[in-house]
């Protein structure tokens, strides 16, 4: 029988602590530090005009909320802390998205001063890990943008206040790749630039300056074991910032999250450590500690990073309803609705879902009240059915391809099940060469086209997860008039990626949607497949 397993690999107090100090900058350390004089501002206009004055337009921000762990759960009033900068007079900064995101509240503190000032985010990008927020008060001095060419080679100082300490400091180092991959588990940009400059957790969302105290990019990421740091590019970065500015949030829909992965690879998504009030999230119901698996029918953060989330929102505008499902951890949930649209809601049960008022299965039939377990030959596949499905044969089948098939097929008659439509029964096979016929949904693709369903209406096509395999089910009523058929292609969560799952099932009555519910709870891969 299957078991629930582990979905992800424990996510440890300390890895959360770390994410919100600095969620993506890995300790760094070692590196020269720039002598940091007191601050010097040019002109009557505020603006720095020297490396001197980068300081007094720097800032350290903490951000103070609730934040879940899917293994510890709630930890409230967690306070993180990371860096920004001020580019206007009035008290516009800029900081990372995950320095601020889902965060209660926002003390900032400018240029190394004791007392905090209070601040409100004006708009966040979850993709390009960007935010822009409003200090209380005006007349700051603020920093201008690099207007030359960002070139490998140039001299960079990165600005900021790393480890939550309230020092000031100035890291010196070049620019070692202008045009570097931007794609990684907490954000999406199409390039970032590379730089050598020794940064720590904390330093997220401080600037990259010139020798002239001028922004080159906004530092978000850091590797100790590299020795590298990375900083969204000033040519990437503003054209964000300048629509965050207006208080647009861009391609976000409220979340402070970063993909997961499980240890083999095969379970993945954004988990959500905390969701803005009042954003699409936390309308349709995201909850901290959620895993978004799909966005539009799209599974997201197979790759490890964000790419295919951030697509699916940079496809759409903000306020397009999109379907989206997540994983509950912490009640195994998995539960599915919309964006600007259908709230979440638990996913069905078979029982209760499959077939309409209209169905051939209103008839309620004799429920079953004993089940047993059936193999295969090999002793490789497993699953429960009626005791009165009596008849059963576990004969291997070849595939497509030359693939071979354990297979479990069990019926009160088998002949009668796969000649007519009056007996239920069910088909069960597994193969270890997915190559050899292809993923889940071409699977399901090809069966649409067996003759033996034009006998049938197609209900629709739903989404299939049980927590130990995913995949996707075909629901056909009005077979022959008498009968439901159900088609599922399903993948193990945890397991080798080469296998494929195959379950057919002929449901003539009530009682036959108990056993199906009673079958697709139960098969399972219990041996070596041949």
């Amino acid at each position: 029988m299957k078991t629930r397993r582990p979905l992800l690999a424990p996510l440890s107090l300390a890895a959360l602590s770390l994410l919100l100090a600095s969620l993506a900058c890995g300790p760094t350390g070692g590196g020269t530090v720039a002598p940091t004089p007191e601050p010097q501002t040019g002109g009557g206009s505020g603006a720095v005009s020297s490396l001197d004055g980068v300081k007094s337009a720097t800032i350290q921000i903490e951000a103070q909320g609730t934040f879940i762990d899917p293994e510890f759960g709630m930890i409230a009033n967690a306070a993180g802390r990371g860096s920004g900068f001020i580019i206007d007079p009035s008290g516009i900064a800029v900081t990372n998205n995950h320095v601020v995101a889902g965060s209660a509240l926002l003390r900032v503190y400018v240029g190394g001063e004791d007392e905090a000032k209070n601040a409100t985010i004006l708009g966040v990008s979850e993709c390009s890990d960007l935010a822009v927020i409003d200090l209380e008060g005006d007349g700051y001095p603020y920093l201008d943008w690099f207007d030359g060419d960002i070139d490998t080679g140039l001299p960079i100082y990165a600005a900021g206040f790393p480890l939550g300490d309230p020092e000031y400091t100035l890291l010196e180092g070049i620019v070692a790749k202008a045009r570097a991959g931007g794609e990684t588990r907490w954000a999406s940009d199409d390039y970032v630039i590379e730089h050598t400059a020794d940064t720590n957790p904390g330093n997220s969302g401080g600037p990259i300056v010139t020798e002239d105290g001028q922004i080159v990019g906004v530092h978000y990421a850091g590797n100790a074991q590299t020795r590298q740091a990375w900083a969204i590019s000033r040519d990437e970065a503003l054209p964000v910032i300048e629509r965050l500015q207006d208080g647009r949030d861009v391609d976000s829909i409220g979340v402070n999250g970063e993909v997961v992965m499980s240890e083999d690879g095969s379970l993945y998504g954004v988990w959500v450590a905390a969701v803005t009030s009042g954003s699409p999230a936390d309308e349709a119901g995201v909850r901290g500690g959620d895993i978004i698996t799909s966005l539009e029918g799209l599974y997201v953060g197979s790759d490890g990073t964000m790419a295919d989330y951030c697509d699916v929102l940079r496809s759409h505008d903000a306020s397009d309803t999109l379907a989206i499902e997540v994983l509950r951890y912490s009640s195994g949930e998995v539960l599915a609705g919309q964006l600007n649209g259908r709230p979440l809601e638990t996913a069905a049960t078979f029982a209760t879902d499959l077939g309409g008022d209209d169905a051939a299965t209103s008839d309620q039939g004799q429920a079953y009240t004993e089940y047993v377990a059936v193999q295969d030959d090999y002793g490789a596949i497993q699953m429960e059915v009626p005791t009165s499905w009596a008849e059963v044969d576990g004969a291997p089948e070849e595939g497509p391809n030359g693939s071979v098939f354990s297979s479990i097929w069990a019926a009160p008659n088998l002949q009668e099940f796969i000649n007519t439509w009056g007996v239920p029964g069910v088909k069960f096979q597994v193969t270890g060469e997915k190559e050899k016929v292809g993923g889940h949904i071409q699977m399901l693709e090809v069966t649409r086209s067996y003759p033996f369903l034009s006998a049938c209406t197609l209900d629709d096509r739903y989404d299939y997860n049980d927590g130990v395999y995913r995949g996707a089910f075909d629901y056909y009523t009005r077979c022959g008039g008498t009968a439901d058929y159900l088609i599922l292609a399903a993948v193990p969560i945890q397991a080798n990626s080469d296998v494929l799952v195959f379950v057919q099932i002929q449901i003539v009555s009530q009682a036959d949607l108990d056993a199906a519910q009673r079958i697709l709870d139960t098969f399972n891969i219990v041996g070596s497949l041949p």
